[in-house]
């Protein structure tokens, strides 16, 4: 099921996600949902939070540009090692037609559980280390814009608050157009 992606200053991405307890059938049916999502989107990555749920998952599919990679989830990850240091221009699913350059670790060592609930260790490179550190940065409330300049961030809220409204506007039209 394809879910709703909140789009920022939304509080609920300003939140810190919790641990998740216990991999059940619940949780694998939220990956499903967030994979299906994050397709639908065109998105590389996907944070529990973005919609609407409070647990540190998150999936990424980096097969377009990694193509050796496979889709992968990954329930409370915890970088564990960085190396080196580059710059990405990133965008973001909760913040819609928007990118800026991002200063991130080249490399990164990741601990997580899988879907199966087993402890996994991962070292990724190249847009994969990006989305892992873009995804974690969610899980901890942070999102790209609070990586750069006050200035920017406050211009893209201002582009994000016109789109949310936008959007409210359309939705409360074709709801009174189907009554």
């Amino acid at each position: 099921m394809v879910r709703d992606i909140l789009i920022w200053p939304d509080p609920v991405l300003k939140q810190k996600a919790r641990p998740v307890a216990k991999v059940d059938d619940s949780l694998r049916a939220l990956v499903k949902d967030m994979f299906e999502t994050m397709y639908a989107a065109e998105g590389v990555g996907l944070a529990a939070p973005q919609v609407g749920v409070l647990q540190r998952v998150i999936v990424l599919d980096t097969t377009p540009s990694q193509p050796e990679l496979k889709p992968i989830a990954m329930i409370n990850p915890e970088i564990i090692a960085t190396e080196g240091e580059t710059t990405y221009t990133e965008g973001c699913l909760s913040i819609p037609g928007e990118s800026e350059d991002v200063d991130r670790a080249a490399i990164v060592t990741v601990k997580f559980l899988d879907v199966d609930g087993q402890e996994q260790t991962l070292r990724c490179e190249g847009l994969l280390a990006i989305a892992v550190q873009h995804e974690a940065d969610h899980l901890d409330g942070t999102v790209f814009v609070d990586h750069v300049s006050t200035l920017k961030r406050e211009l893209i809220r201002g582009r994000m608050k016109r789109l949310k409204s936008s959007r409210e506007r359309e939705r409360q039209s074709s709801a009174s157009a189907s009554r």
